[in-house]
């Protein structure tokens, strides 16, 4: 007697996973015909092989170029990785990434297991992959590893309660690869070199006194747009921000008044206005300076990164540039964050980061999707970078001591805000949706 458990639930939870890399892409989900009817309707291009046929020259017959592909129920019925990685290359954007998802290897032997008892469809073209094998082969093929994951420990529902197991269970036990499915992120690489037009967001508010020479020490001969957010102020930095609008007219400069208070509205104001390619955050407090701009910029030029954020926590501080309990809170909420987002990063807080302007479409989703309001917004653009697949790099900086004014920071209060935010995108980034 047969009695196989439905996998509705475990491909619901599947496609919802792809979900974070589609954002802003244009992709081309290739799918196991097999799973025809499983697969998720985000994907406005899928391709369905037949692998029992030629699907390679399937593959072949794709007359466009995607910036993402997506696999599914492909690469454990594949005879031979290396051709079907040689196609896909080829179809690939330069700097596309390639999103693989796989069965876990850890669990072959009770996949075979539950086949033998008749509780799941036996598949006897289904071959387990370790993910250093899949990423040896990619490799060799210009496919640059980005990241992995895995999801689902209990892929049924078990009468509603296998998404409460499931979701237990993954957020106890993700750090150990568990999942039933893993997720593997590829970029390609590049070697193409071109200069993009770049726009700097400088966040003001009380900085009257930084605002000119901050200005005066930006590297503006390849940058041809600047966005002064201001806050409300009890200075003049409304009105010194609009004097160097008046003296610079040959350069595109845009001054906002902020609508509401803090930092994180005034980078999300100015991001629905950006206009330019590669889009820098640089705080208008000069702690780092604005001629390193060129080098953040210059690394995702030459295709090195997606995403670049700027560390000070590599070179030594200059005096009374951060206050002890800040640095000390600085290094412990970021060994708390590499283990949330898998990825060791020294420096979370920094002001200074560079992005390409598709990536706004990904910050406005992950916002409006999770709703976690973040105090300072420099994490909901590191984390917005590493959930949905942007190769991040840290670009070190030399920190400064600010010349005017005070910090904006309330660390007590913010501080506790922070955790708020960590505690809710642990399970955002450790669980199935």
């Amino acid at each position: 007697m047969k009695f196989a458990f439905s996998n509705k639930e475990f491909y619901k939870r599947h496609n919802k996973e792809l979900e974070r890399y589609l954002i802003g892409e244009d992709s081309l989900h290739i799918v196991n015909a097999k799973s025809k009817s499983k697969v998720t309707e985000l994907f406005s291009n899928k391709l369905y092989l037949d692998l029992n046929q030629d699907y390679l020259k399937d593959i072949e017959e794709v007359g466009e170029k995607y910036s993402l592909l997506v696999l599914t129920d492909i690469i454990e019925n594949s005879k031979d990785l290396y051709a079907l990685f040689k196609r896909l290359e080829n179809i690939l954007l330069p700097n596309g990434k390639l999103v693989i998802s796989s069965i876990n290897t850890k669990w072959s032997l009770t996949i075979k297991f539950f086949e033998y008892i008749n509780f799941k469809d036996s598949n006897k073209l289904l071959s387990y992959i370790h993910i250093n094998k899949i990423q040896n082969i990619a490799n060799g093929l210009g496919l640059e590893f980005v990241k992995s994951s895995s999801r689902q420990f209990v892929p049924f529902k078990i009468f509603g309660l296998g998404n409460l197991v499931n979701k237990i269970l993954e957020s106890l036990f993700y750090y150990f690869n568990f999942g039933i499915k893993t997720y593997i992120v590829f970029r390609k690489k590049s070697n193409e070199n071109k200069a993009l037009k770049r726009t700097v967001i400088v966040p003001a508010k009380n900085e009257e006194g930084n605002l000119q020479i901050l200005f005066d020490r930006i590297p503006n001969k390849p940058i041809s747009e600047i966005i002064f957010a201001i806050g409300k102020s009890k200075d003049k930095t409304l009105g010194v921000a609009n004097k160097i609008k008046s003296e610079n007219l040959d350069l595109d400069i845009v001054v906002i008044e902020q609508s509401k208070n803090g930092k994180a509205n005034a980078v999300w104001e100015s991001l629905s206005i950006v206009k330019n390619d590669l889009v820098a955050i640089l705080d208008a407090d000069i702690s780092v300076e604005p001629e390193t701009l060129d080098e953040f910029f210059e690394i995702i030029e030459q295709n090195h990164a997606d995403f670049v954020n700027g560390t000070r926590l590599i070179y030594e501080m200059e005096k009374n540039a951060m206050r002890y309990l800040n640095k000390k809170g600085n290094i412990f909420f970021q060994f708390l964050i590499g283990l949330i987002i898998n990825k060791k990063l020294t420096d979370s807080l920094c002001g200074t980061k560079v992005f390409k302007k598709e990536f706004v479409d990904k910050i406005f989703w992950w916002q409006n999707t999770f709703n976690l309001k973040d105090p300072f917004g420099d994490f909901d653009l590191l984390f917005t970078a590493a959930f949905t697949g942007e190769k991040i790099i840290e670009y070190p900086v030399h920190y400064k001591t600010r010349i005017y004014g005070t910090t904006q920071i309330k660390r007590f209060r913010d501080g506790f805000k922070l955790i708020v935010y960590l505690t809710k995108s642990y399970f955002v980034f450790n669980t199935s949706r």
